[in-house]
């Protein structure tokens, strides 16, 4: 049985709007009690004036968010107008009340303090001279109301804004968020990249090698001729695998249920044998205490391995190749020498290619080195891949 939502939507109420509705209501409240107030002893019964001051004092109240302090000063002499005039006392209290909440509630309000504390002292003293002790008007309900309103514009205030900094906390914790969600998604896109680099770039240099040698074979030595062909099928069944995993992370929108591939140093052997007889002739070395590295350190050398096996295929032309794997209590050391060329073109080996920088990208990752320079006889790469804090 479906669910039924019930959205409930706030309607937003411009301020000037509500302004004018307080101002209403402050003069509707002020009329009434100047016409039921009491005049004291010396005191004269409310007149237009009276009415006009009322109306003055919640007109003012329309300004009172922009200029808060402003609209006190302006209401506080209102006020003592009205009182020095003999009306019935406290009867525009009201808009003062307003004006009260307006200066503690704003931001800056210093000015609006100072003003409020005159209003105070003044209404205060007013009423010591007709007889009450000081005290006694300080406790006043008339006092005791305007002290109550600032302390309410201060709560208020203080609310929005522990509101408004939870909220900034809020929208920078997303933020920071978004960034770092931005940043998985570039690092993957960089990773994908290079495995697909790493994967066709060699793939397609054993299949150039193999192809041709079994082109200028095919006739002479079939036979020999056929272990290119297969080198070639291995070359690509191998390069398909990989590709399908990687296409099939990219596919796959929650990356479960599919693994990216991750060959490791166990494959190094696969991978010499890839090249078949009719390429350049790989030695294998491996020095040390042989043993398990962290899965990414395995990954990184291997890809290091292979993309120089592609470089001295596709660039090189060397006639052999050598990869020293040196184990270490705290890291492996790769290296690849050939005697080639020079390995791959102009600036890449600078860091100007795919190929070399993607090594040394997937080198320091580990917080490592790679070198990838001529050598003795031909092209030189050199990693260092530490194992500390990996796994």
């Amino acid at each position: 049985m479906g669910s039924i939502r019930v959205r409930h939507r706030s309607v937003a109420v411009a301020p000037c709007v509500l302004d004018a509705a307080l101002a209403a209501a402050a003069f509707a409240v002020t009329a009434y009690r100047i016409r039921t107030g009491t005049a004291g002893p010396d005191g004269r019964a409310p007149d237009v004036a009276a009415y006009g001051i009322g109306l003055a004092m919640a007109v003012a109240l329309l300004a009172r968010r922009r200029w808060p302090a402003f609209v006190l000063g302006l209401v506080t002499l209102l006020w003592i107008v009205y009182h020095s005039r003999g009306y019935p006392g406290g009867a525009p209290a009201v808009p003062v009340w307003a004006a009260l909440y307006s200066v503690a509630v704003a931001p800056r309000r210093w000015a609006g303090f100072v003003l409020a504390g005159v209003l105070i002292f003044s209404d205060v003293s007013a009423r010591s001279e007709h007889g009450a002790h000081p005290f006694t008007a300080l406790l006043d309900g008339t006092t005791v109301v305007f002290v109550a309103m600032l302390l309410l514009g201060d709560a208020v205030r203080s609310r929005r804004q522990r509101r408004a900094e939870y909220e900034a906390r809020l929208e920078a914790l997303a933020a920071r968020q978004e960034d770092a969600a931005a940043r998985r998604v570039a690092e993957e896109r960089i990773r994908i990249a290079r495995d697909l680099h790493d994967v066709s770039a060699h793939t397609i240099a054993v299949i150039g090698v193999q192809a041709s040698v079994a082109a200028e074979l095919l006739t002479e030595d079939p036979e020999q001729a056929g272990d290119a062909l297969r080198a070639i099928r291995r070359a690509g069944a191998e390069a398909m695998a990989e590709l399908r995993a990687t296409v099939g992370v990219l596919r796959d929108a929650d990356g479960a249920g599919v693994e990216a591939p991750a060959p490791g140093l166990d494959r190094l052997p696969d991978l010499v044998r890839g090249h078949g007889s009719a390429g350049p002739r790989v030695e294998l070395q491996v020095e040390g205490e042989r043993r398990p590295l962290p899965g990414v350190v395995e990954l990184t050398a291997y890809r290091i391995v292979q993309e120089s096996l592609a470089n001295a295929l596709r660039h090189g032309g060397a006639g052999s190749v050598r990869v020293r794997l040196r184990y270490r209590p705290d890291g492996l050391d790769v290296e690849v020498d050939d005697d080639g060329r020079g390995g791959p073109p102009s600036g890449e080996g600078n860091g100007g290619g795919y190929g070399v920088r993607g090594m040394a990208e997937r080198a320091a990752a580990l917080g490592g080195t790679l070198t990838a320079e001529p050598g003795e006889s031909g092209f030189r790469v050199r990693a260092w891949l530490p194992c500390g804090g990996t796994g």
